[in-house]
């Protein structure tokens, strides 16, 4: 499954990662809509899910995120929907670790 976040604020660290398998930190905005994939190995086998997903989380909750490979880029956002079926754009599309 996926679920949709919409970003509400990132550390400029985010901006200034230029690695080239990191350059895509670059690319998040706050206000956007991004789009996690929950998969295997990071789904939990008892639960079928991924932490983080938000699950009790209603569209008010803010939640709390960090790229893997950058601690430094972090920040908010808020979770939108779960999608059962996932139609994420290549763009803003990420997983869950």
């Amino acid at each position: 499954y996926c679920v949709e976040f919409r970003t509400e604020s990132l550390s400029r660290h985010c901006a200034l990662e230029n690695r080239p398998y990191a350059r895509w930190m670059q690319y998040l905005r706050e206000g956007h809509t991004v789009c996690v994939a929950c998969q295997p190995p990071a789904m939990k086998s008892d639960t079928h899910r991924c932490s983080g997903d938000g699950h009790n989380a209603d569209g008010s909750k803010i939640l709390h995120w960090e790229a893997i490979g950058n601690s430094q880029c972090q920040g908010t956002w808020k979770k939108i929907r779960r999608l059962e079926h996932c139609s994420c754009p290549l763009v803003h599309s990420f997983i869950f670790t």
